[in-house]
């Protein structure tokens, strides 16, 4: 019995999320005999909101055959050990913690940190900075590349930090030449079969492009899932107020630290983001607290640029069912979560190999779709708990925005199950199985990280000595540990 055939792909629109998608499925299904055609109007530019990623895109290029030395010259890219956050708490000595990309030495660290911050809820006084348990922070502290001597065989987990449109154009680039059909259409209307599938894209001039599947990369008009197919969207207003965000460039101010910075302001946060070109900021706030033009000027005031400013209106939310009929959205067509934790393009990379093994898996037919939308629903859900969880857990109280925040009750019953179990003094890494399933978001360590930088502890009053006898965690021989792992990494200066 021959094999089945991989289908003929068409994707609609280009930017990171085209390409990236493009890459992937053409690298699994182009040497069993699919094809891919990527099809994008060259009056549409690119929105590029962030520029940060997770780890996930460290493993897509890995996963690529991508060498860091090809692309990130390319894309202006730096790179990134987590983000440090400041501002979101007015508790004295948690006013900024580091959030870090957990990696290999780590597991020597956390479970001293998850010990620390189990006394800290009981209320015992003991250091729980996330800063002074991890590699990463300790790195990104020390400016360091996170490429270790040969004879260190711990290699940290980092992302980067990089130009969105050079980045798409980088992907595009490198696979187009092995295969991957590039059109520069503008699309005008997509004709459906008569069993409701997308049958072909009809172009500008009457081109019709035709394929058997489709993957809708347009952006926020869902051209395909949403408008031609019904894919509902829901919305997340109710649980994240930020709509809006206000970017402009700046120049170096000094070395390049391997982090994304995130600065709590009025009425939201700001990003400060390093490439080896510039550093990119944005401001990403409420309409409803705030206008386009005062979050422009508190953040000019803020970074001192007297640059071009954009404003972008952000649809905060996800479809129904990420995969239609013969359709798969991905990026902004498929949803869209402030980039604070810079999981934009984690999605992308996570939709396409998780896609890409349910339709071959099930022989390019639908048969796994209900699972994987599943899937993914879920893991976009629990992205949004984590980043909802900021909110609703800052230590803030100057402003209306962050007071509301702060009492917001539209929270899911998975959110609701960790902030219980922090509260009383529950097992955090038994409740995010508990309430996200095997293969959460978010590790432990993460809501670890956020709950104990904020110092969301019993008030500092009511804090009591540990007595004596119970172990701490042991943070100096941390702190003695990763001093010693660090000097086996080298300064970095990206800037030359």
């Amino acid at each position: 019995m021959s094999e089945p055939t991989p289908p003929r792909v068409v994707i609609l629109g280009g930017g990171s999320a085209g390409w990236i998608t493009a890459c992937l499925i053409h690298q699994a299904w182009g040497p069993k005999g699919g094809s891919v055609t990527l099809v994008e109007s060259p009056q549409i530019g690119i929105i590029g909101v962030g520029e940060g990623s997770t780890p996930q895109l460290k493993a897509m290029f890995d996963h690529l055959g991508i060498a860091e030395s090809e692309w990130m010259a390319a894309c202006d890219a730096t790179y990134k050990l987590g983000i440090r956050f400041t501002g979101w708490s007015e508790r004295p000595g948690f006013e900024s913690y580091f959030h870090p990309f957990p990696g290999p030495v780590d597991l020597h660290t956390e479970p001293g940190f998850t010990h620390a911050c189990a006394l800290a809820r009981r209320g015992f006084d003991v250091p729980t900075r996330p800063d002074d348990w991890f590699l990463a922070a300790k790195l990104a502290e020390d400016r360091k590349v996170p490429h270790p001597a040969s004879n260190f065989p711990f290699a940290p987990s980092y992302g980067y930090h990089f130009d969105a449109h050079k980045l798409g154009g980088f992907l595009c680039e490198w696979v187009v030449p092995q295969g991957v059909t590039h059109l520069e259409h503008k699309v005008e209307h997509v004709e459906l079969a008569d069993n409701g599938d997308v049958a072909a894209l009809v172009c500008e001039g009457g081109k019709r492009i035709e394929g058997d599947l489709f993957v809708d990369c347009s952006g926020f008009a869902g051209v395909l899932a949403q408008k031609a197919l019904g894919s509902r969207f829901i919305p997340f207003a109710e649980n994240l107020f930020n709509d809006r965000a206000v970017v402009m460039p700046t120049a170096h101010d000094g070395p390049v630290t391997p982090q994304t910075e995130s600065i709590a302001m009025r009425a939201g946060w700001r990003w400060k983001i390093p490439l080896t070109t510039r550093v990119g900021n944005g401001y990403v706030y409420s309409s409803a607290h705030i206008s386009d033009d005062e979050a422009e000027v508190e953040l000019r005031a803020a970074c001192g640029s007297e640059a071009e400013a954009r404003v972008l209106k952000m649809r905060v939310g996800r479809v129904e069912h990420s995969w239609t009929r013969n359709c798969l959205a991905t990026g902004l067509s498929q949803g869209f979560i402030e980039p604070l934790e810079a999981t934009a393009l984690h999605i992308v990379v996570f939709t396409a190999f998780e896609f890409i093994h349910a339709y071959e898996s099930g022989g390019f037919t639908a048969q796994h779709r209900d699972a994987f939308n599943e899937r993914t629903a879920a893991r976009y859900d629990g992205i949004r708990d984590y980043i909802v969880a900021h909110y609703r857990m800052n230590q803030r109280t100057d402003t209306p925005y962050w007071r509301e925040n702060a009492v917001n009750q539209n929270l899911s019953d998975g959110l609701k199950a960790m902030m219980t179990a922090w509260f009383t003094q529950g097992d955090i890494g038994q409740a995010n199985y508990q309430a996200y399933g095997e293969q959460p978001a978010y590790p432990a360590m993460s809501w670890h990280a956020l709950l104990a930088g904020y110092g969301t502890f019993p008030p500092p009053e009511k804090f009591q000595p540990l007595p004596e006898g119970v172990p701490d965690g042991d943070p100096a021989g941390v702190t003695a540990l990763l001093e010693a792992c660090a000097t086996n990494f080298p300064d970095y200066d990206p800037l030359g």
